[in-house]
Formats: structure tokens, C-alpha cells, sequence
């Protein structure tokens, strides 16, 4: 897994607002096929009650009968998607920084995913079945205790511009599981984190179908595109490494640049003016070797040792 730091807290937030467009973007585009979205909600509906799976009915009931259940699951509901996980986004980019860019991959990737879902399964949620179904809308019933309308969680006047199709997946479930999982893996091991971990996903589930906003199915179609996202993350984070590396390359390579007149000696090389002696050279320390300033097959002229000294060197190499 790379642990390389995002750059700056400003390269985030574009990113992050990209995929949220595109979440808010695909979620508008099933809205027209109502119909369909009906079908597939009642196909669920009726599959759940044939393997009794319909958790989501009993929990109705009893949030619609007890206001003190219900009027606390609309507020859950409105709210903490919307807070929570962007907390949990700034808590990890701000203290677990090398943590956080394979967490923050993972949530994008599940969101697309469930565009995905939402885009080829339109899928009206329980609310918005016919009233033969039995099911009560959480919300609008409990409209007048909060800011949300008797559409949609969006506060009053603007829950037309929210899709109410797009029940399957339960991205509330899945955050929810994404937020649960950070807390745990990187929060303190307190008995308070440990409880919230476990607990905010939890209260989720129940919230999402005691207000007759998603089927069970929902949820586990939630928890299946986090696993997904989860099992994708490490492949695209190498992925974008090598094309971040690549692209350092390219860039460094076109920045070497030859200086001006130092294009002496072989294949047009540059010649340092100073080339220190090593152990086993031929030529005396602190001049050019033969690479320098020679034309290929032309021997270097031979310096005259102890010319700079004024002495004059004997036949025999000895002092005279």
C-alpha cells in the first residue's frame, strides 16, 4: 500500500467535490423512470417476504406508532449522513494523513459503485410504494418537528431536486460502515470510540428502514459495494502511482538541459572543468582526463610534471 501523503488540504477538495457532483448527478438521472423505479421496489419487496428478510416493515410500524422512536430517526436520518462522514474525512486527513488517502479512495470508489446501482436499478424505497404495502413515510409523518419536507430528507421547499429513487444501494448504510470502520481501526481504543465505531453504522441500519427509507436488501447491497471499494483501492492507488511516476519522468527528462559551450569531447558530452583524482587515474589530480576536450582517437597532450614547480625532470624520471 503507498503511503504518500496528499499534497495540500486545497488538491482534496476538488476531487471530493467531482465525485459528489457525479453522485448528485447520477442519483437525478433515474428520477424520470418511475415506473420502472415502482417495479423493482415492489420486486424486492415481495422477494424479502419470500425468504423473510422484511426487517424493514415491523421497524415501520413501530416508529410510526412511537413518536419517541420516530421523531429522534428523522433527525437521524436528515442529518448525520451529511455531517458525519466529512468529519470523519477532515479527522483523518488532519491526524492520520498516511492513512488517509487509501481511505478517501476507498469511499470514492464505493460512491461510484453505488452511482452505478442507482443508474441501472432505479429503485423506489418503501415510502414510495403504493399504500396497500402498509408502509408509512418516516419523515413526512414527523415533517413538522424539522427543517426537512414531506418529500424528501433535503430541508423543506427542495426535495424536488433530490432523486427518491435511488434506494438500492444504501449509500446512508455504507458511509455510515465507512465512518464505523475508521473510528476503529484508527480512533483510540477507548470504550467510547469502540461504542461509536460499532454503534453509528448500527443506528443507521435501523434509522434507514424504521423510516421506511430502504429495504433490508438495501442495506446489504450498502455494505457489498464498501467491500467492493474497499478490495479496489490498493490496485487504483498503484495504478495512479505509476502514472504520477511516469509523469515525473517525462518531466524530469525534459528538463535536462546541456550548458552552453560545454559541448567538448565525446558524442558532444559536457566537460566539467575540474576532475578530481581518484585512486587508479592515470593523470594527475585536478586535470581534465581524456574524455575532455579531445576529439575520438586523439590522445591528450601529457601535462610535464614539475613544470608547475620550475624543476626540470631528468631522463630517467629522477632528480638530476
Amino acid at each position: 500500500m503507498s503511503h504518500v501523503p496528499p499534497r495540500r488540504w486545497w488538491t482534496e477538495l476538488p476531487l471530493i467535490a467531482v465525485v459528489y457532483l457525479a453522485y448528485t448527478g447520477a442519483r437525478l438521472l433515474a428520477r424520470g423512470d418511475v415506473a420502472t423505479a415502482v417495479d423493482n421496489g415492489v420486486a424486492i419487496l415481495r422477494l424479502e417476504r419470500a425468504l423473510v428478510l422484511n426487517a424493514e416493515e415491523p421497524l415501520n410500524r413501530l416508529f410510526t406508532e412511537y413518536a419517541a422512536l420516530g421523531v429522534p430517526a428523522a433527525f437521524v436520518y436528515a442529518s448525520l449522513h451529511y455531517l458525519v462522514t466529512p468529519a470523519v474525512l477532515v479527522w483523518l486527513f488532519r491526524r492520520h494523513r498516511q492513512r488517509y488517502r487509501r481511505m478517501r479512495t476507498w469511499l470514492l470508489l464505493s460512491t461510484l459503485l453505488g452511482l452505478v446501482g442507482f443508474t441501472l436499478y432505479p429503485t423506489a424505497p418503501p415510502r414510495l410504494l403504493a399504500a396497500e404495502h402498509g408502509f408509512v413515510d418516516g419523515l413526512a409523518h414527523y415533517s413538522a418537528w424539522g427543517w426537512w419536507s414531506d418529500a424528501a430528507s433535503a430541508p423543506s421547499g427542495l426535495g424536488d431536486m433530490t432523486n427518491q429513487y435511488a434506494a438500492m444501494p444504501s449509500l446512508h448504510v455504507g458511509w455510515a460502515l465507512w465512518c464505523g470502520v475508521a473510528l476503529w481501526w484508527f480512533g483510540r481504543r477507548s470504550l467510547t470510540v469502540r461504542t461509536a465505531a460499532v454503534g453509528y453504522p448500527v443506528v443507521t441500519v435501523v434509522v434507514v428502514m424504521g423510516t421506511a427509507n430502504h429495504y433490508l436488501l438495501d442495506v446489504l447491497g450498502g455494505v457489498l459495494v464498501m467491500a467492493l471499494g474497499l478490495w479496489l483501492a490498493r490496485p487504483v492507488l498503484r495504478i495512479c502511482d505509476r502514472v504520477r511516476a511516469a509523469g515525473r519522468r517525462r518531466g524530469a527528462g525534459a528538463g535536462r538541459t546541456v550548458p552552453s559551450g560545454a559541448t567538448g569531447g565525446h558524442n558532444g558530452a559536457a566537460c566539467p572543468t575540474h576532475t578530481p583524482g581518484r585512486p587508479g587515474d592515470r593523470e594527475a589530480p585536478g586535470v581534465p582526463g581524456p574524455a575532455c576536450g579531445t576529439a575520438p582517437g586523439e590522445q591528450p597532450a601529457r601535462p610535464r610534471v614539475g613544470a608547475a614547480s620550475g624543476g626540470t625532470p631528468s631522463a630517467g624520471g629522477g632528480a638530476s
